[in-house]
């Protein structure tokens, strides 16, 4: 019996839950309902999903870590704030099939509510001794310091688009610490349409869309030769948008 395993191997419906409804939201969106109907396996070390907005990447992933115990607006399993909900019920209707001998520890980082994480922990007085004030500090550098300060032990990390507060060389520090989590024997769920963090060596690559999920190489993704094609001559895409 294999006692190394990541903290999530498998993620599927629960069949002892009440099921969502066919035909509305989020099983309108193919990725999700393909989660639903045959489920996921998640391997050790990092998987994106890669894929244009509405696809269903960043709901997929949010629902995971809610489903792992973590906040759905970010943080730990013992985060508890709470802004406006607006998560979707597929967390409601999923189980995790857990690693053995794995760890527990996990964070969810989501680009669009970490401030209300930043307040709340604030508030609570909760910091850990040296750990700098997130909101004193500019987007990018709150980010790679809760990185830092938070991703340094292994477990489960959840990731909702994390480049958008990022610059290009920022980019390199997140993909150096996610490489620092994995080599620690962490596993790393990360919803991303950034080619630059998706090209990440050794990384399992799922391209979210009008199919569902489908496992693909980083020259594969249409993100990447779209990014290729326009960075050649932006001429070729912008002479379509602008009079």
């Amino acid at each position: 019996m294999d006692f190394d395993q990541p903290p999530v191997v498998r993620v599927e419906a629960d069949p002892a839950r009440e099921p969502l409804l066919p035909g509305e939201w989020p099983l309108t969106v193919p990725a999700v309902a393909q989660v639903v109907e045959k489920g996921l396996d998640l391997g050790a070390g990092i998987t994106f999903l890669v894929g244009e907005n509405g696809s269903g990447k960043s709901t997929i992933v949010e629902a995971v870590a809610a489903a792992y115990g973590l906040n759905p607006e970010g943080g730990s399993r013992n985060t508890n704030h709470s802004t406006r909900a607006s998560e979707s019920p597929l967390s409601d209707v999923l189980r995790l099939q857990r690693g053995l001998g794995s760890a527990r520890w996990g964070f969810f980082l989501r680009a669009e509510t970490m401030h209300g994480w930043y307040t709340y922990m604030e508030d609570l007085g909760a910091s850990p001794a040296g750990e700098p004030v997130f909101h004193e500090m500019s987007h990018g550098e709150s980010f790679l310091a809760v990185l830092r300060n938070r991703f340094d032990t292994p477990g489960f990390y959840c990731l909702d688009e994390p480049e958008a507060a990022l610059s290009f060389m920022s980019t390199m520090g997140l993909i150096a610490t996610l490489d620092e989590v994995v080599r620690d024997g962490g596993q790393v769920l990360c919803a991303t349409h950034s080619p630059v963090l998706a090209a990440m060596p050794s990384a399992t690559i799922l391209e979210v869309g009008d199919w569902g999920l489908r496992e693909t190489t980083w020259e594969d993704l249409e993100l990447v030769r779209h990014w290729r094609s326009y960075l050649d001559d932006p001429r070729r895409y912008l002479r379509h948008i602008l009079d």
